[in-house]
């Protein structure tokens, strides 16, 4: 029954049905606590979690998963223990709580360092950047990009590449390092195009216009703007108005200098 319930909750997901997704996680974790192992019963719970936390109930999803890793505890599989160590700390970042999301994703990279598993490291010392950004720890944020960086190559992965390579040029644009943030910008800038993933490019363009104007190169951030621009006609992106305003003061600034 369990199983069905599973199934069942996985296909609302796909849908984008989280109400009735959550409904049937809650389903299978009650029949697996009947029924099931402490196996099937981690892996309900640890699904239930990732719904709640996707729903912003972050007080039932850290629920979820501190039960989860009091299972975990005495289970040898040090992936799935530091998947849930991931989202614990996932849970505290999004809450804005750094310190304790830094201590779950260090511990996560304990147990995760020893797999070799580059994709998830990836995505693990991006998260640990992030942290220690947010904590003014600027060489540290620098660091764990520069690691999170070595691991999207290793594995290929552009899109872990072309966030990174942004996260990092803001960071460095954030402690006055102008000429470090315009070269990971550009690289982030390349790699979205690469991918065709024209709002991570408008996202990326953006800071390059910050850059620019902050430096004084007003001519190559309003080129930005007008790219950015162009690519929220098409997306409908949230910004859109902003940019057009902004993109609008730098042109009449341009052609009135005084």
């Amino acid at each position: 029954m369990s199983d069905d319930d599973k199934h069942k909750a996985r296909i609302f997901l796909h849908r984008g049905d989280l109400a009735q997704a959550r409904f049937w996680y809650e389903q299978a974790v009650k029949d697996d606590r009947e029924t099931g192992t402490s196996r099937t019963l981690s892996d309900a719970l640890g699904n239930l979690g990732n719904v709640y936390a996707m729903m912003g109930d972050s007080v039932q999803a850290e629920q979820c998963y501190r039960e989860v890793l009091a299972l975990q505890r005495n289970q040898p599989d040090q992936r799935a223990t530091g998947q849930t160590l991931v989202n614990l700390g996932n849970v505290q970042a999004e809450a804005g709580r750094h310190e304790p999301a830094r201590s779950y994703y260090l511990e996560a990279l304990d147990l995760l360092t020893p797999l070799q598993d580059h994709r998830a490291l990836g995505v693990l010392y991006s998260n640990l950047a992030l942290q220690d950004a947010a904590l003014g720890r600027t060489e540290e944020a620098i660091a764990y990009f520069q690691k999170a960086l070595e691991s999207h190559r290793i594995v290929g992965d552009e899109e872990g590449l072309a966030v990174t390579y942004g996260q990092l040029g803001n960071t460095f644009l954030a402690s006055g390092q102008t000429d470090r943030a315009e070269k990971c910008l550009n690289n982030a800038s390349e790699h979205f195009i690469k991918l065709g993933n024209e709002p991570g490019e408008a996202s990326v363009l953006r800071l390059l216009a910050d850059l620019y104007e902050r430096t004084g190169n007003r001519l190559s951030a309003i080129r930005c703007l007008e790219r950015v621009v162009s690519i929220n006609s098409r997306y409908k992106l949230s910004r859109a108005h902003g940019d057009l305003e902004r993109l609008t003061r730098l042109r009449e600034e341009a052609a009135d200098p005084s």
